[in-house]
């Protein structure tokens, strides 16, 4: 079972998040449509990457923009969530014995410890925002059972993965959900809210080119295809 599921069915789960990453984004591109739209994607357009690759470095940076100022909390428990979940995804050292074996490869490597650390931070932020999403009515409102499910999904693979490492209960159990989790969370991505992921800089490049060469990022200009 181990091996059927970290060999045939991890690159099936590979596969399908890679090839869904690729379908998002492109039809998210197809999509765009300067008349539509209204933002010069043809004219301008050196400025214009310019101005998409700043909206993205800041939006990386916390507190670095007015929409992360205005709501501090929220800022601080959206990068604590994403940095330990990323940080505990790709440097574990874990996962990177099973790059080694199976594929050849390995990356850099955090201790036990702080991998632990990481783990727990992601355990609890998922779970302040399943609590905000409750309690909040400007948030419930907006809240569908399906982003419930998504939030579940995403934390299963970091609480199963810690019940195995700390080996609370049957070891092979949690080991087998804990890949099975991760595996279903990577064929969900492209098809959910947590595209999110990667439309993110799409997204984030289009806002920063609307803004930048549109509502006063230049001097306005004769000709412009707005």
């Amino acid at each position: 079972m181990y091996n059927l599921l970290t060999g045939p069915l991890a690159w099936i789960s590979f596969l399908i998040f890679f090839i869904g990453i690729l379908i998002r984004s492109s039809l998210y591109i197809k999509g765009l449509d300067s008349n539509i739209d209204r933002v010069t994607y043809r004219v301008n357009t050196l400025f214009g990457i310019k101005e998409a690759v700043r909206s993205i470095f800041f939006w990386l940076i916390p507190f670095s923009t007015r929409g992360w100022r205005t709501q501090p909390v929220m800022t601080l428990l959206f990068f604590i969530f994403h940095i330990s979940l990323l940080a505990s995804t790709l440097f574990l050292k874990a996962h990177n014995m099973i790059l080694q074996e199976r594929w050849g490869f390995c990356i850099i490597t955090i201790p036990n410890v702080v991998s632990d650390y990481l783990t727990i931070a992601v355990i609890v932020t998922a779970s302040i925002l399943i609590i905000r999403r409750i309690k909040l009515p400007q948030v419930k409102i907006l809240t569908k059972r399906s982003d419930y499910l998504i939030l579940i999904i995403s934390i299963a693979p970091f609480l199963t993965g810690f019940l195995a490492f700390h080996q609370f209960g049957h070891y092979t159990f949690w080991m087998l959900t804990h890949i099975i989790s991760g595996e279903l969370l990577l064929i969900v991505i492209p098809f959910t809210k947590l595209s999110h992921s990667f439309l993110f800089f799409l997204t984030r490049a289009q806002l920063g080119m609307d803004y930048g060469i549109k509502r006063g990022g230049m001097k306005r200009q004769k000709g412009m295809a707005w």
